[in-house]
């Protein structure tokens, strides 16, 4: 029956874009489509949630957010996502059409697959999730039905993160674990968390299926099955099928490991002992397994092409179950006939070993380890003495390495490759970004400290003048807290010079009292004699003008003793000069030029005591106090 006539979604456009053209997969997630993209005319496929997980915002903005990750990743093993969107109702992916079928479409044909040829798709898949763990992105849903053989033989894996998005809405509703549960992890099954070791795990889980034929575990219900991965240990699978050599029964051990610290690291990590294992097994050892069992039938040499029929494989994250035509398969008929199928199965995949033997000999090589870390043309060069080929990837931030060295390779270090094969170099562009911590307000030694604890390195100290932060703290530092930078960046100090006493040299006593005074200086005066300036005239100060000071310090002012006639009476206290004092413009915020103008506009000289920025942060004497005509006003920025 054509579902697609009773789907009222086909025929229809989405976001005014993308056409339905025909419904081809429904599972517990999502519904798969064929469409046409109108505006970049090409056909795609859609993948609209269902009703009652768009319904769900949790579900919805947890959705968006593993899209966007999953689209960031370009790698040929990975199914790629183009766009998300939403219209009205509808919450959509739009992703790469693969025209194929999938691997579990595989196993259900052929039953299970020899060593070489189960090693031979599990390093794309690994290649591809090795990229997501680059990137920082956990598959959380690796089985057959999320990994695509495409017609040309080529291997993807789709579905990245959006089994995250599922799992978190419905723990949000039910408290449950929800995934496939026969390739769950035991820190999934006991904690519900998982990283890139769980990934690692349910490759291990995979390739055991592929070996065998079937899961590790099976039981009445998803809880028994998840009871045995939280406490048992995957068998070897040469006890299902004996003859597989122990390298290949020692992958599933370790991938399959029940404490996640005993697994290959990532991906990556796992790849290059399955790099290595392949390696090592002769080209016609699947064949000479298969003849060594008695009325075995199934047992794949290579993956076979995708059936002829066309049908196009999509998967759902929840069940994966493409449409189409039933995969082919059935028992073949009489022993004779499996005998004679068997011996040319034999000795076809001897002849085509041989050949590849022939062709390939003393062509291989591996990814030398001591890449990471190399500057990239010294990588490249020794790349290129192996008889490999190079090109620059995408940069990517890694705490191993500095930036500007290579920070990973694909296919990884270690990773067994032919002569000719072109290799990626990811550059790093520097160590992960944190965030800068606040230092305001302390001590320089207590602010290295902190930036140091926080992985930073400081990478110079100056001063500025602050009427709020006492000398010798932090003012702030550039980058400015809060601010994400990588950790090989070097975070320079703005530590406070404090206020800067202005030069009251000149000064009456009294006006040089008010402007201490409201600079929160604690003032004292002391007489000091000096031919031709009258009585109560600064002649002096310590400290200096220039210096830095904090508030509550103590500045001395060196006057003039006054001349008073009878005791402190009629006393020249300097302030004859009354009448030439004008009012002290305010500057601060202006830009140097225009503080220069507004201070020569008002009778005044200007001065600069520091200069940082580019405008004006404080000057002295304070706005709107008075000082004598033609004095100096000292600005600081």
């Amino acid at each position: 029956m054509d579902t697609s006539t009773a789907d009222p979604l086909v025929g229809t456009v989405l976001d005014g874009r993308y056409r339905i053209e025909s419904r081809i997969a429904r599972g517990g997630m999502a519904t798969v489509y064929v469409a046409r993209d109108l505006r970049l005319d090409r056909t795609v496929a859609i993948k609209v949630m269902h009703a009652h997980l768009a319904a769900d915002e949790e579900f919805v903005r947890r959705f968006i957010g593993e899209a966007k990750a999953a689209a960031a990743l370009s790698h040929p093993n990975v199914v790629a996502v183009y766009d998300q969107r939403t219209d009205g109702e509808h919450v959509f992916l739009v992703m790469e059409l693969v025209h194929g079928r999938t691997l579990r479409d595989l196993l259900t044909e052929r039953t299970r697959l020899g060593p070489r040829a189960a090693l031979e798709i599990m390093q794309p898949v690994l290649a591809a999730l090795g990229a997501a763990h680059r990137a920082g992105l956990v598959h959380r849903d690796v089985k057959p039905e999320n990994v695509l053989i495409a017609a040309d033989g080529q291997v993807k894996v789709a579905d990245f993160g959006l089994a995250r998005a599922e799992t978190a809405g419905r723990m949000t509703r039910t408290g449950l674990i929800i995934g496939t549960v026969g390739y769950l992890a035991p820190e999934q099954v006991l904690t519900g968390h998982a990283d890139v070791r769980s990934d690692v795990y349910a490759a291990g889980v995979l390739l055991f299926e592929l070996l065998t034929g079937r899961l590790p575990y099976e039981g009445d219900t998803p809880l028994a099955v998840a009871y045995q991965h939280a406490n048992g240990t995957v068998p070897a699978p040469s006890e299902l099928v004996p003859g597989l050599p122990a390298p290949v029964d020692a992958l599933v051990a370790r991938a399959t490991a029940r404490d996640a610290a005993d697994r290959p690291q990532d991906a990556n990590a796992f790849l290059a002992t399955v790099a290595e294992v392949h390696g090592g097994l002769a080209p016609d050892f699947d064949a000479r397994l298969a003849a060594s069992e008695p009325g075995a039938t199934a047992v794949l040499q290579t993956p076979a092409p995708p059936p002829g029929d066309g049908r196009t494989a999509v998967l759902d994250p929840a069940d994966g179950a493409p449409a189409g035509p039933p995969p082919r398969g059935g028992a073949f008929g009489g022993s004779g006939r499996r005998w004679a199928i068997v011996a040319v199965a034999a000795v076809a995949a001897i002849v085509l070993g041989w050949a590849v033997w022939y062709q390939f000999s003393g062509q291989y090589d591996h990814v030398p380890e001591e890449i990471i870390g190399m500057k990239p043309a010294a990588a490249t060069k020794e790349l290129r003495g192996h008889g490999l080929a190079v090109r620059q990837g995408d940069t990517v931030y890694s705490d191993r390495v500095d930036r500007g060295e290579v920070a990973a390779t694909d296919p990884a270090p270690g990773a067994r490759v032919s002569q000719g094969m072109t290799i990626t170099l990811h550059v790093s562009k520097g160590h992960v970004p944190r965030e800068v911590p606040d230092v305001k307000g302390r001590t320089e030694s207590d602010a290295r400290d902190l930036l140091e604890s926080k992985g930073f390195r400081v990478g110079g100290v100056s001063s500025l003048p602050s009427e709020t932060i006492a000398k010798g703290r932090a003012i702030r530092t550039r980058p400015t807290a809060g601010t994400k930078v990588s950790t090989d960046q070097p975070v320079a100090l703005v530590m406070s010079s404090g206020m800067t006493v202005p030069d009251l040299t000149g000064w009456s006593t009294g006006d040089a009292k008010n402007a201490l005074t409201a600079m929160g200086l604690d003032v004292k005066t002391q007489d000091r004699k000096q031919d031709g300036k009258p009585g109560g005239t600064v002649v002096g100060q310590d400290p200096a003008p220039g210096s830095g000071v904090s508030r509550g310090d103590r500045v001395t002012l060196y006057v003039t003793p006054r001349d008073c006639l009878i005791g402190n009476w009629f006393c020249n206290d300097g302030k004859g000069d009354e009448g030439n004092k004008v009012p002290v413009p305010s500057v601060i915020g202006k830009s140097f030029d225009d503080a220069r103008r507004a201070i020569e506009s008002s009778g005044f000289r200007m001065r600069i005591g520091t200069r940082v920025g580019d405008r004006v942060i404080g000057q002295t004497p304070i706005p709107d106090s008075r000082a004598a005509r033609g004095g100096v006003i000292t600005v600081y920025g």
